[in-house]
């Protein structure tokens, strides 16, 4: 039996939905006509923070609960119109020297997307062919750790970056951690950028060594919060803002409000947790996109004197 396909018209193009009603989350019920739903709801504040950057797609065409694949490459069946950008591979798996990396800049590649069933939306902090601008710290929280204790060093996190000169906003990842990004002048690699970051969760390590771990190896990390630095190396992404991820509901990774992360910290409710798609689009109503500021130039990182 032919797959259930419906013609669409987005901004100019057409493109071809298929089996609408697919369930992609099945402990909830979650549609992949859900799922294009909210990438179209979302994209007014999404989109920006896709624009110029090589998108890393992982899809789950059986949905959360099937198989799965990472997706560099733009695939074989890529409408002429979808933006992509031939551009180096660090680290690739494959051995490849360049990819053919997909650039999400409108509505109608996001929708294309997820037709694909590309739940996770992942990026580098970099612009195509420029230096970082944005520097992203992950918080992992080993258990029984957890969001309380994100939230905790987050805060600590934030005062010592400020009392540097850089801002930084708070996301959860959607998951079980959260991630701190920060805007900065986008004039040096991603080599001096981790070593950046790397220098503040070595600090705050050695200030609260039964909190937070700056060390890789995950035998340190039951019960404290590792701080990965490495998230700026070139060759890594991280989940963009308002990405669904693959779990058992179709939570979201969700920009907070600083009181949200303060409250979290004691506890309180509403306290930081994994929101879902159709809470967020509440949030973005409430709030606007509280991601806005990553789009404006950040400061110069400063080494160790």
């Amino acid at each position: 039996m032919a797959a259930e396909r419906l013609r669409v018209e987005v901004e100019g193009h057409t493109l071809e939905l298929s089996n609408l009603d697919k369930v992609l989350y099945p402990q909830v019920g979650f549609t992949k006509g859900e799922v294009i739903d909210y990438y179209t709801r979302i994209a007014p504040v999404l989109l920006p923070h896709l624009a110029d950057r090589a998108l890393t797609r992982i899809r789950y065409p059986n949905g959360v609960e099937g198989n799965s694949f990472f997706e560099k490459n733009a695939p074989a069946a890529t409408p002429a119109w979808v933006r992509t950008e031939n551009l180096p591979a660090p680290g690739s798996s494959k051995g490849r020297e360049t990819i053919d990396y997909v650039v999400a800049d409108d509505l109608p590649t996001l929708v294309w997307l997820a037709n694909l069933a590309a739940l996770e939306l992942h990026t580098p902090q970099w612009k195509v062919g420029a230096h970082p601008d944005l520097m992203v710290v992950d918080l992992d929280p080993g258990p029984p750790a957890g969001l309380e204790e994100c939230c905790t060093v987050a805060i600590l996190m934030r005062d010592r970056l400020a009392d540097e000169g850089v801002d930084s906003y708070p996301k959860t990842s959607g998951k079980k951690g959260m991630q701190l990004c920060c805007p900065i002048a986008g004039t040096q690699s991603a080599d001096d950028v981790s070593a950046y970051a790397r220098r503040i969760a070595q600090d705050l390590e050695r200030e609260h060594p039964k909190l937070i771990v700056s060390k890789m190896a995950k035998k340190l990390r039951p019960g404290k919060v590792f701080i990965d630095w490495s998230q700026n190396n070139a060759a890594k992404t991280t989940v963009a803002p308002y990405s669904l991820r693959a779990q058992a509901v179709p939570s979201v990774s969700t920009p907070l409000t600083w009181e949200e992360v303060e409250a979290g910290t004691r506890g309180k409710r509403p306290a930081v947790r994994r929101f879902t798609a159709a809470e967020v689009l509440e949030r973005v109503e409430e709030y606007g996109d509280l991601f806005a500021p990553l789009r404006r130039k950040g400061p110069l990182l400063t080494p160790r004197a």
